[in-house]
């Protein structure tokens, strides 16, 4: 694949997991601060299939065209920035996968409530405040991952 095409598809690919992921996080997020079960189901399936979708194609690109860049520019895959980013990228990981169920489970939650015509039950909110915490550091790693890109700082 030629670089120019090679590096647009990862830097893309970056684009796609950082817009999707903030996407999603302010979506639920707001569609969370109704407190409307029918509200919130709506929103939490289409976070779902936006991560399914977006997200996890993203995840499975940018090791591969990373991997060939790195070929491909004669780098060395020991460089540190390149384990720092690779590093985080699997420390993302650890935190996206479960964020993705907890995802699928504040949506089965929300859309029970909504057809019951009750209010959100305590798991529901559990569940939330554990799927804010876990974004904030897998954000956080991919944000540096694309600065690490960017800046090749060491």
């Amino acid at each position: 694949m030629e670089y120019l095409l090679l590096k647009f598809v990862h830097v893309l690919g970056a684009v796609v997991l950082l817009g999707t992921g903030t996407g999603i996080a302010f979506f639920l997020l707001i569609a969370h601060r109704t407190a409307e079960p029918a509200f919130i189901a709506r929103t939490a399936r289409v976070v779902v299939m936006a991560d399914a979708i977006f997200t996890a194609i993203a995840v499975i690109l940018q090791p591969i065209t990373g991997y060939l860049l790195v070929v491909a520019t004669g780098r060395s895959f020991a460089e540190p920035w390149i384990l720092a980013s690779l590093a985080l990228y699997i420390g993302a990981g650890v935190f996206w996968l479960p964020v993705v169920w907890i995802q699928m489970k504040l949506r089965d939650l929300a859309t029970l409530a909504a057809e019951n015509s009750t209010t959100l039950p305590i798991a529901y909110h559990r569940y939330f405040r554990i799927w804010f915490v876990l974004g904030i550091p897998g954000f956080g790693f991919t944000i540096t991952i694309l600065w690490l890109m960017i800046a090749k700082p060491f």
